[in-house]
């Protein structure tokens, strides 16, 4: 049977000129310029995709997309207008729909959007009993995998300050950044010294959360084992290494949720949990010279001796962006939420055609990232008026956890990214094996 697509507008002739295109293309239609009708029309029929108005006479289409949602949160509804504004398409995006078009509307763009919410609708349906199971996972027994810390080298030294993990178990649901596809991840306590774990789901694969162990750079961290990867630890991993989480377990299906592009949701979700203090001291890393990675020209990143851990960040893009810097100082988790946390990660218009294209971000909406265009910022008002250097920032502590242990040193970079991340730890390895 063919898959079934509701069009809801309260001009005829969008009704008769979109159900003509997607007739031909072999998929049933069923129109109504009534918003109260398409919410009857849903429950009766339970289409496949839904393209809604945003203009309706009887009610707007944003309140019919919220209903439509209550009634079935996998729905994959298209919005349309031909007079919206980009605040009324991020509201949409936010409120759960695919994705939002401007009227008129060409074939293309008809059968690309729909191919891609068809899709979309598919991965959320044949997830969503994954996402079932992660609420009702249970604390895993710990000897079924070697749960122990990342590797020792010479640079570790205990201090006073406790190991710490989550005091209960939580689940935290979302998108892939760069897969698109649904996604969730289960956090759970673990006793001290075990270090920061991933598994794998549903294929139960371990991986440490250690630079050895990392496989992609490119737009992210991802690591990898036996087949099975996890992309996007970075932000997750930034809000661990800020709030001194040492022991936990990270349960993930395929890519970790990208939230609104920062990493102020994971503190939220650490905050709502609990920190615990546990009864072993911590061990961290104190740099004890100058590592360095970089051309020593345009690109430079470089960790010294401090008595602390400090990150100073000098970014260029051409405009809007231009040139910024910033310095700070992780010296509380308050400090951290407030001033690195909520700076979301960014994309330019001009990338997004080749990043499509290496399969990278697929999940990419206008509510999980700052959007530059030509001239300006096209999706969002920033939290900062430096929030792109501050991601960076983020970025660097996230990343620089993948040795293991919280760092004490003081990093200097300049134009960098995830991959001169990991290049400074693998070089701090080495020149410490």
């Amino acid at each position: 049977m063919s898959q079934l697509i509701l069009i809801v507008d309260d001009e005829p002739g969008i009704l008769s000129a979109l159900s003509n295109v997607l007739q031909d293309e072999g998929f049933q239609t069923v129109c109504t310029g009534s918003g109260a009708e398409a919410l009857e029309l849903y429950a009766q029929r339970s289409p496949d995709l839904v393209f809604l108005d945003i203009w309706l006479p009887d009610r707007d289409g944003l309140e019919t997309l919220q209903s439509i949602r209550e009634l079935d949160p996998t729905a994959a509804v298209i919005m349309m207008s031909g007079h919206g504004t980009t605040s009324t398409a991020v509201k949409s995006i936010k409120m759960g729909a695919f994705d939002y078009v401007e009227k008129p509307v060409s074939y293309g763009q008809v059968m690309e959007t729909v191919s891609g919410a068809l899709r979309f609708r598919e991965s959320v349906v044949s997830d969503s009993k994954m996402l079932d199971s992660l609420e009702r996972t249970k604390p895993m027994v710990h000897s079924d995998f070697d749960l122990s810390p990342a590797p020792s080298i010479p640079l570790l030294e205990t201090v006073d300050a406790p190991q710490r993990t989550i005091s209960k178990s939580t689940v935290v649901y979302g998108l892939g950044l760069h897969s698109g596809s649904r996604t969730g991840m289960a956090v759970q306590p673990l006793p001290p010294d075990s270090g920061i774990h991933f598994v794998t789901l549903p294929t139960d694969i371990h991986i440490p959360a250690f630079v050895g162990d990392v496989a992609e750079t490119d737009y992210a961290t991802t690591l990898a084992r036996d087949r099975a990867s996890i992309r996007t630890v970075e932000h997750l991993l930034s809000a661990l290494h800020a709030y001194g989480i040492t022991n936990l377990l990270v349960k993930v299906h395929g890519e970790i949720p990208v939230l609104d592009g920062s990493a102020l949701e994971f503190c939220g979700t650490l905050e709502e949990t609990g920190v615990e203090d546990q009864d072993q001291p911590r061990r961290e890393v104190v740099i004890d010279r100058v590592y360095e990675v970089g051309d020593g020209e345009e690109k430079s990143l470089r960790i010294e001796p401090f008595d602390g851990f400090s990150i100073s960040y000098v970014l260029k893009y051409p405009p809007p962006i231009g040139e910024q810097s910033f310095q700070f100082t992780l010296d509380s988790p308050e400090s951290y939420r407030r001033e690195i946390a909520p700076a979301r990660t960014f994309g330019f218009m001009r990338d997004m055609k080749m990043m499509n294209e290496l399969g990278l971000a697929s999940g990419g909406r206008l509510d999980n990232c700052i959007l530059v265009g030509e001239d300006n910022v096209i999706n969002t008002e920033l939290r900062f008026s430096d929030e792109f250097v501050r991601h960076k920032i983020l970025d660097i502590i996230g990343d620089l956890y993948l040795l293991g242990y919280p760092i004490r040193g003081k990093v200097t970079a300049r134009l960098t990214g995830h991959r001169n991340n990991i290049a400074l730890l693998r070089a701090i390895q080495e020149q410490n094996s």
